[in-house]
């Protein structure tokens, strides 16, 4: 994993508890819920105005989230399609099927077309040599 987006993922756990906190910490609209069993924490420490102030804090937060967890699932797209190229995902695909390298695959694929081609050969020989009557 790279230094990136191991730091964006600290950042996204970090973010996330402060949020719960603020959350937690906000009276709910009447006036009950984990906000008031505080004690109007928030309101003793931030002031008259502590609920407003909480509610720019949550929205910031809300918004840093968001765009750090969309940077982090942005790098995670990045650095899996730069971990294996084009060719060696194939050769993956079709090392599941059993076969070693994708040209014993086409070998393999175009065997019975050999045989077919050589049927119709044989068989048109053979016609070919019987007298018309």
């Amino acid at each position: 994993m790279s230094t990136l987006a191991t730091i964006l993922n600290t950042l996204v756990v970090i973010l996330a508890v402060l949020l719960i906190a603020l959350i937690l910490v906000q009276p709910s609209k009447s006036g009950g819920g984990f906000g008031s069993a505080f004690g109007g924490l928030g309101e003793s420490v931030f002031g008259a105005q502590a609920m407003s102030h909480l509610s720019k804090l949550t929205v910031w937060c809300i918004s840093i989230f968001f765009v750090l967890t969309l940077a982090s699932a942005i790098i995670a797209g990045h650095m899996k399609s730069a971990d294996t190229s084009v060719v060696e995902e194939s050769s993956l695909v079709m090392g599941a099927t059993g076969a070693e390298k994708p040209a014993e695959v086409a070998a393999e694929a175009v065997k019975p077309a050999e045989t077919a081609v050589e049927t119709a050969a044989a068989a048109e020989e053979k016609n070919a040599s019987e007298p018309q009557n």
